[in-house]
């Protein structure tokens, strides 16, 4: 299975390679999601380590089941060759109605046919009122219109 853009990455390619990312993760389907990863990729998500699609799936249905109303905006901050890394937020609120902004870093490496083999992924957690939140859109990718993390000051 291919998944271009292919490695290795240009600025443009890479930030589609990003904006895609953003995008399927934008829709929570952690099958859909998986399917940008290798069979046997190996995840690092904060304390939790993954390896395999399988893996993968059982830990974005878990997230998402506790993630309610998840918006993220992710966005470049470096690539060579088959690696990119980027810098995300995400708000979501838990069932108590508690809203949170997670920041984080993940750093990604891609096999030769554009699916990642490797993720590893810092994430830090803040508190925040409704009032604060950001990212209004409905349910699913962001809008092409709405600004990425630098035009909102993230």
């Amino acid at each position: 299975m291919s998944r271009p853009p292919l490695p290795p990455f240009t600025l443009e390619t890479a930030t589609q390679k990003v904006r895609m990312a953003e995008d399927a993760w934008n829709t929570r389907d952690p099958e859909r999601v998986a399917l940008a990863y290798t069979i046997d990729s190996r995840w690092r998500n904060r304390t939790e380590l993954l390896t395999g699609r399988d893996e993968i799936v059982a830990f974005l249905a878990r997230k998402w089941r506790r993630e309610l109303d998840y918006r993220l905006i992710k966005e470049i901050w470096a690539f060579r060759d088959n690696r990119i890394a980027v810098r995300f937020a995400y708000e979501f609120r838990d069932d108590s109605g508690n809203w949170y902004r997670a920041y984080g870093n993940e750093n990604w490496e891609f096999d030769e046919n554009g699916l990642m083999r490797l993720r590893i992924a810092s994430i830090n957690d803040l508190p925040i009122n409704e009032s604060e939140r950001k990212y209004h859109w409905a349910q699913g990718p962001r809008p092409t219109d709405h600004p990425g993390l630098s035009e909102l000051g993230l």
